[in-house]
């Protein structure tokens, strides 16, 4: 190989002026590009204009894969015309794997893999080399693309991705048969060598398939494989690339093929006879057998359906076919009686639902067995003679009376007497009884169809040998009725008429029902009672199909002379004997619109103005409330003013007085100074001093000298003073009705000294420092004599 390397390299040096190699040549793909003429600048070396050759021509270089050797794989040798082994030019490689995968040496130019590939990893590596000026680090030649090809060695075998596989194939079918496709893969390379020809082949399962090596298709080798004989096959299947020669790699998987089945086996019986015993009481309907026929087949090809072939006695038996074991069910279709006939004979033919008809050359697809059936005797009770009695009597049909009878025989060869019964448990016993020997029923009690239309009971019969047989009939007794009952109104009507109601109008559709049990087309009539048909307000129009109309006679109606109307309705029915009744009705007169639409159908609508609804009802109720409201709110301010007329200012100085908290009723006076007592009417006429004379000269309590900051209250009062002295109107001496009186409910009584009737001395006040500290303010105030001039208090 280095030989090779080496002659191609010299060649190229020779022919070529020195152009850059690979010295790997590769027959398959050589990218020989032609020289062509490029202008360089390289500085201080050539001119500007002088013409080369351009240095790179590539090719294609290779690599084995899964190189195992101690040292680097060799892969090529990069070389430039403008490297003259000066040591000048520096190569540089990029692109995948450069430096890791592959080295190139600088100088030199040679690359090499530095670890071991693997195509099925990477194929191929593009890689970018160039040549550098190593003192300028200026590249002498334009950046050029090459590929790395990793050359494939056969290390890997062929692999079943789908298997194991799992085929079938009919039954029987002939050689060549398709079976199934199998695909092995092979990771290696297909377009280099053969390591990737992969060839089929079995191993195991011969003779009864084959496998073609190119393809991998599976089929059938040998004809007419039947399911019943072997079902399950398993075939071993190889593929081995290099194209199946000495030295390739093999993969294996396994198939399994199943035998589908077909319709290729016959029903057969395992006898030609069957023999059944079956009891003369066997009810109709139960299976009294089982007969099986046996089919190889599987699933819907083993399904069989049996038949019973006419003949002797087929008639009084059916055959089924049970979906779960294929067997044949035989059923009775009719009494069996031992006495009548002893024994059947018939036969059953039993053949498949599917039929292939591939196989219909083969014989009839089908197979008769013969039924042999005994009938065994057993002492039966006694049969009655209807299975059902069904009997009719009116509900006034007296105690005693007979209304029916019932009939059962001992059927047996030695024939019992019958004695029959009422079954005690069922419901209506006690209404009826029966004769216990001749079978008759007779009524117990009175019926009333109203309370039960109908009873239903049975009756028993029992052997006189054998009570222990028995047997028993239910038997239906309807109760007819008798007219007893008189039809009514259905259901209470809410009639109304409008006030403007014409004459003729229908206002009320009614109908009538009857207790009793009506008879087809029977018929109720409706008429007014004779006392309610002079000048009637109303009628009654019958229209003849159970149902009537109310009819106004007049026109317009009025709430206001009368509201309701009560109308006597007479019904009858059409039934023996006629019955009737008389229902009232009753008709309201009711506000309408002119449509006919009722508006208003209360009593306290007759007195409300035409036209208001309730809402201006409403709204005219709640002024009055609201003006009712604030007159009572006016009389009573006038009354809280009335009482106050005498406080003109609220800063009227005698209100000061409620700031002497010691003064007054001590703890118990709460509400302190009620300046209100000065001016109470009642107060001033209980005084009896007499206002219009000068009043006699009092003895009033000392009191000290207004101290200044009384200036105010003095002021007020003398001004007080001075305009009532003016006031023509005013009486005389007004300051006793302005402050004879203080305080109202006090335990001290009044403190004040203008209400004082002494004329004496003036008075003694140490008494108060004996009430307490709470008054020791108003002892210290009255403590000390003071002159007092009562003509300045007018």
């Amino acid at each position: 190989m280095l030989t090779r390397n080496c002659l191609s390299l010299l060649l190229w040096v020779l022919f070529d002026g020195g152009l850059l190699t690979p010295l790997q040549p590769q027959p398959q793909q050589t990218l020989a590009t032609e020289p062509t003429e490029n202008v360089l600048h390289l500085p201080g070396r050539r001119s500007h204009f002088q013409r080369v050759k351009r240095g790179w021509v590539w090719n294609q270089f290779f690599v084995l894969e899964e190189y195992m050797g101690s040292e680097p794989q060799y892969v090529g040798k990069l070389h430039s015309d403008l490297d003259k082994g000066e040591g000048t030019v520096k190569y540089t490689l990029s692109g995948d794997g450069a430096g890791t995968v592959f080295t190139i040496d600088e100088t030199t130019g040679d690359i090499h893999a530095i670890r071991s590939l693997d195509r099925e990893e990477k194929p191929f590596y593009t890689l970018r080399a160039q040549a550098v000026d190593i003192e300028t680090r200026k590249p002498l030649e334009p950046e050029s693309e090459f590929i790395i090809k990793v050359q494939d060695i056969n290390d890997n075998e062929p692999k079943f991705l789908d298997g194991p596989y799992v085929a079938s194939v009919p039954e029987m079918s002939p050689v060549g048969a398709y079976v199934l496709q199998v695909k092995a893969t092979d990771a290696d390379d297909p377009t280099y060598g053969n390591s990737a020809r992969v060839v089929y082949s079995i191993l195991q399962g011969q003779p009864y398939f084959s496998i073609d090596p190119k393809t991998g298709v599976i089929r059938t080798a040998l004809p007419n494989m039947d399911r019943e004989v072997k079902e399950q096959y398993q075939v071993l299947i190889q593929a081995k690339d290099m194209g199946g020669q000495l030295g390739g790699l093999a993969g294996t998987t396994i198939v399994n093929i199943t035998l589908t089945d077909v319709n290729d086996n016959p029903p057969r019986f395992p006898k030609s006879i069957f023999h059944l015993k079956v009891p003369e009481s066997s009810p109709i309907g139960s299976a009294i057998g089982r007969i099986r026929a046996v089919d190889p087949d599987f699933g819907q090809n083993a399904e069989i359906e049996y038949n019973i072939v006419p003949g002797d006695g087929g008639n009084l038996f059916d055959i089924v076919t049970d979906e779960d074991t294929q067997e044949g069910v035989i059923k009775l279709k009719k009494p069996l009686d031992f006495e009548t006939k002893k024994a059947y004979t018939f036969k059953v033919e039993a053949s498949n639902l599917h039929i292939d008809h591939r196989f219909h050359s083969a014989g009839p697809f089908k197979d008769t067995a013969t039924v042999k059936i005994s009938v065994l005797d057993i002492d039966e009770p006694p049969v009655f003679s209807k299975p059902l009695y069904t009997m009719e009597v009116y509900e006034d049909t007296p105690v005693g009376t007979i209304i029916g009878a019932v009939t059962a025989q001992d059927l047996d060869v030695g024939s019992s007497a019958v004695r029959y019964f009422i079954d005690w448990k069922s419901d209506g016993d006690s209404y009826f009884t029966i004769d216990g020997t001749e079978g008759t029923i007779a009524t117990n009690e009175l019926l009333d169809r109203e309370s039960t239309a109908q009873y239903n009971f049975s009756i028993i019969a029992s052997k006189v040998s054998n009570p222990l047989l028995s047997s028993k009939v239910n038997i239906l007794i309807n109760v007819l009725d008798v007219n007893e009952f008189p039809p009514e109104i259905s259901v209470p009507y809410e009639t109304a008429v409008c006030e403007n109601a014409k004459p003729g109008q229908i206002i009320q559709i009614v109908s009538a029902a009857d207790r009793d049990l009506s008879p087809a087309g029977q018929q109720f009539s409706f008429r007014l009672s004779p006392e309610a048909a002079v000048k009637p307000n109303f009628t009654v129009r019958d229209f003849r199909n159970n149902t009537a109309g109310i009819e106004t006679r007049r026109n317009g109606y009025s709430r206001r002379q009368q509201e309701l109307y009560f109308l006597p309705v007479v019904i009858e029915d059409s039934s023996y004997p006629v019955q009737s009744s008389t229902n009232t009705m009753t008709i309201r007169v009711c506000r309408c619109d002119s449509d006919g639409t009722i508006l208003s159908c209360n009593v306290e609508a007759i007195f409300l103005p035409v036209g208001l609804s309730t809402g201006a009802l409403i709204a005219i109720l709640l002024c009055i409330v609201i003006l009712l409201a604030i007159v009572v709110l006016y009389v009573a301010l006038r009354r809280q003013k009335k009482k106050d007329t005498l406080m003109t200012s609220k800063e009227d100085i005698r209100d000061n007085v409620i700031h002497y908290d010691d003064e007054g009723g001590g703890e118990e006076d709460t509400q302190a100074f009620d300046i209100g007592a000065l001016r109470n009417p009642k107060v001033i006429e209980e005084n009896k001093i007499r206002r219009d004379i000068k009043p006699d000269s009092l003895c009033l309590p000392r009191q000290r000298p207004p101290v200044e900051d009384n200036t105010d209250i003095r002021d007020f009062i003398n001004q007080r003073l001075q305009e009532n002295d003016v006031d023509p109107t005013a009486p005389p001496y007004d300051s006793l009705a302005t402050y004879a009186y203080e305080g109202n409910g006090s335990v001290a009584d009044s403190l004040s000294s203008i209400d004082s009737l002494t004329t004496e001395a003036d008075q003694d006040y140490d008494y108060l420092a004996d009430w307490g500290p709470r008054f020791k303010v108003l002892a210290d105030m009255f403590g000390e004599e003071e002159s007092y001039n009562p003509d300045k208090v007018t």
